[in-house]
């Protein structure tokens, strides 16, 4: 009877495995695959995927001050995945699995997917049996996508679009296979099929929410890369409307305001982003930034007072601390607007001071406080603000237009701040040397006195922030739970002590002896008894009178070195704030001081001449003259003298200069064209027309090349001959000298 059992179950066994082949077109076999598949094998595979969908999320990093991306993803275009499958992983095969422990995410829904279809395909007679196998093969396309492999990825949605044409995911797939589409730049085939899934068809109204939503954020991304930039502002707006997923939603809503701004549609942009801040459903980072947005285009007038009051709220808010950084910024913009620049300074100095931060935010606000210090006319400190800029900026966007705008305007501050430095420095060494040796002493008192009060007051900082307790047994902080009442098992008594013996003693060596500052004493000497004084502690170089009194320059060479210097930086000041920065005043503060402090007349022709050139543009004529006549009585026959009896003379030469530098061009191109005949030609008549002209050695070094051209090596020689004797100061007589010096070597 038992064995009549065993054989009936296996019997059953046997039949329930056949009756579940992949070849038999069955019930059973049917819904068991399907159900196999989808709450097995494509489960597992799913949450693979999806959990490498949020690694990819949480990698991407948005760069708000520039248009976002439709699509939240950034993928290299230099370095293209590639599937470390082995065969017969995903069947049991023990070696396959342990190579495939170092596989991404979506490489194992990718083996997921391949699995489901090898196993549980029930392919017969050409059509599939199993209603699973599509979502398989969608699955398989989706994690391709993400690992890069776009061509692969068509080809597995083009296998379901070919094969399961009633699919309940057909419309999803021939959306990622557009999507694809446009990563491989085929953004023309993209559009072809989205629009006839949308318009074609005239289905749109028939198909679900999602998948409009989606078709409609694909175009746009499809138009973007084509740069038609109204199709783009269509299909967001169409997309925006339904807002079913949204993350995607609220993004295409940002990316739509951001247009709208970029095309100076304010109102658009405004209405939008305003739209947006407000949208409770949206994600908390889009509403943020989208207020932030909504202040970058709001004009300076009674609107900018409601919505830097909206900015001020959001700052209060607690919950908005990671965004401190963006909302100080914008709240400082907004008074820069409104001419409120101590208010701006304070916003933008917090911004900096904000706990999430980063390098590429920063540059904006180092630019602000940079502009305004520049508008100011403090332009050693707007220097030194975009040096700020420069040094956080990092290489993704060092040739950034703003950047390098930045960096130009920046070198002639540099300079600037060079010879402010320069002037500043010379200035303070030189009224020490004008003190008296009494002066100087109580000078450098008073100074030792501040310094040594500071550090006072620094050491009782130090002290005060070791939050000592109230006495040296109890249990500090940072004690560990050790109840000890012995003074080094307090950390904080150990840390109090350190401090005030530093304060007494400064920086010690553990070693023998170690309350001498002086060791040498010691040598050859017997140990001192316990009675005998203490050895002096060091006394700090920077208390000493004499360290400040020994370094003041006393040769009168050094001496004369720096008036020189100081007088050079301020003339070179003079120059920069007339030439480069259009600050007259600026530059007749220099130069009227340099006048002052010069000891001879060496500069006082320059010195004048700019002065006047500067109180003509302001138009205080009298002090104009009075530097005029310096030039015109003093020196009558310098060029500075000509060009102020004849202020159009210069101009008439320099267009002559600049037809000669067109006939040159024009003959040099003979040359280049090979009409080495004509272009001897053209040089003999040029040449009786021009004198005193910088371009004429280079016509006769031309002439020379020229004659090599299409005459023998004798004449040639010659004509180089006369370059290197005519003009043999110039470079083209240089040249021309190591020509002859080669052609000779040439038999």
């Amino acid at each position: 009877m038992k064995k009549l059992s065993n054989i009936l179950v296996f019997s059953i066994v046997l039949t329930i495995i056949v009756s579940c082949s992949v070849k038999k077109n069955s019930i059973i076999s049917r819904n068991f695959h399907a159900l196999t598949t989808k709450y097995n094998v494509l489960f597992n595979g799913e949450q693979a995927y999806l959990k490498g969908l949020k690694e990819i999320e949480d990698k991407h990093k948005d760069n708000f001050w520039k248009r976002l991306a439709i699509e939240p993803i950034t993928f290299n275009d230099r370095k293209i995945q590639q599937v470390s499958l082995k065969p017969g992983s995903g069947f049991g095969n023990d070696d396959a699995v342990e190579e495939n422990k170092n596989l991404t995410n979506f490489d194992k829904a990718e083996e997921k997917a391949v699995k489901a279809i090898q196993k549980h395909s029930m392919n017969i007679n050409g059509y599939e049996k199993n209603r699973q196998i599509d979502d398989a093969y969608l699955l398989l396309g989706k994690a391709r996508y993400y690992t890069q492999r776009f061509i692969p990825a068509i080809e597995s949605f083009n296998y379901v679009i070919a094969n399961y044409p009633n699919a309940n995911l057909i419309n999803e797939t021939k959306i990622w296979r557009a999507k694809t589409n446009i990563r491989l730049d085929n953004e023309k085939l993209a559009i072809e099929s989205l629009k006839f899934l949308l318009e074609v068809q005239e289905n749109e109204k028939e198909l679900p929410d999602e998948i409009r939503e989606q078709a409609h954020t694909a175009m746009a991304m499809a138009y973007e890369k084509t740069d038609t930039i109204q199709k783009v502002i269509e299909h967001l707006t169409k997309a925006v409307t339904i807002f079913k997923n949204k993350e995607q939603s609220a993004r295409n809503m940002f990316v739509l305001g951001q247009i709208y701004s970029e095309l100076d549609r304010k109102d658009s942009a405004r209405m939008v982003f305003k739209k947006l801040a407000d949208y409770k459903k949206a994600p908390y980072k889009y509403r943020i930034r989208a207020n932030v947005e909504l202040a970058k285009n709001t004009a300076n007038d009674s609107s900018s007072v409601l919505v830097l009051s909206r900015l001020k709220k959001l700052i209060k808010n607690t919950d908005n601390r990671k965004f401190l950084n963006v909302l100080y910024y914008q709240a400082g913009v907004l008074e820069v607007g409104r001419n409120k620049t101590q208010n701006a300074i304070n916003y933008f100095k917090k911004s900096l001071a904000a706990k999430n931060n980063d390098d590429y935010q920063k540059t904006y606000t180092y630019e602000q406080l940079g502009n305004i210090a520049f508008n100011k006319q403090k332009y050693v400190s707007a220097g030194a603000y975009y040096d700020s800029v420069l040094t956080v900026t990092s290489k993704e966007f060092d040739q950034e237009k703003r950047i390098r705008r930045i960096r130009r305007k920046n070198k002639g501050l540099t300079t600037l701040r060079k010879f402010e430095e320069t002037v500043k420095t010379n200035d303070s060494v030189l009224n020490l040397v004008a003190m008296s040796k009494d002066e100087q002493v109580l000078f450098f008192e008073k100074y030792i006195e501040k310094i040594k009060k500071e550090d006072e007051e620094n050491k009782q900082q130090m002290l005060n922030s070791q939050n000592f307790g109230s006495s040296f047994g109890g249990i500090g902080a940072n004690n560990s739970g050790k109840k000890g009442k012995w003074y080094f098992y307090n950390t904080q008594s150990v840390a109090f002590g350190k401090v005030a013996f530093e304060r007494v003693w400064g920086n010690r060596v553990l070693e023998d002896n170690w309350r001498l500052s002086d060791k040498n004493s010691l040598l050859g000497e017997e140990e001192s008894s316990e009675n005998d004084s203490p050895t002096e502690v060091k006394v700090d170089p920077r208390y000493e009178l004499s360290t400040y009194i020994d370094a003041i320059p006393k040769e009168s060479k050094d001496i004369d070195k720096l008036s020189d210097d100081r007088n050079e930086a301020l003339y070179q000041l003079g120059l920069i704030y007339k030439e480069q920065f259009k600050n007259s005043e600026l530059a007749i503060k220099n130069l009227e001081k340099l006048k002052k402090l010069r000891k001879d007349d060496k500069m006082e022709l320059a010195i004048s001449y700019h002065l006047y050139q500067v109180y003509s543009q302001i138009n205080d004529q009298e002090k104009a003259d009075y530097n005029k006549n310096i030039v015109l009585n003093k020196y009558p026959e310098t060029k500075f003298a000509q060009v102020i009896k004849s202020p159009n003379k210069k101009l008439i030469e320099n267009k002559k200069e600049d037809q000669v530098v067109k006939k040159y061009k024009e003959i040099y191109y003979l040359y280049k064209e090979n009409k080495f005949e004509e272009t001897v030609v053209e040089i003999d008549k040029f040449s009786s027309s021009i004198q005193n002209s910088n371009l004429i050695p280079k016509l006769a070094l031309l002439k020379a090349l020229s004659i090599g051209k299409y005459q023998d090596k004798v004449a040639y020689a010659k004509a180089l001959e006369f370059v290197s004797l005519s003009y043999a100061n110039t470079i083209e007589g240089k040249k021309a000298k190591e020509i002859m010096k080669k052609l000779k070597k040439i038999k």
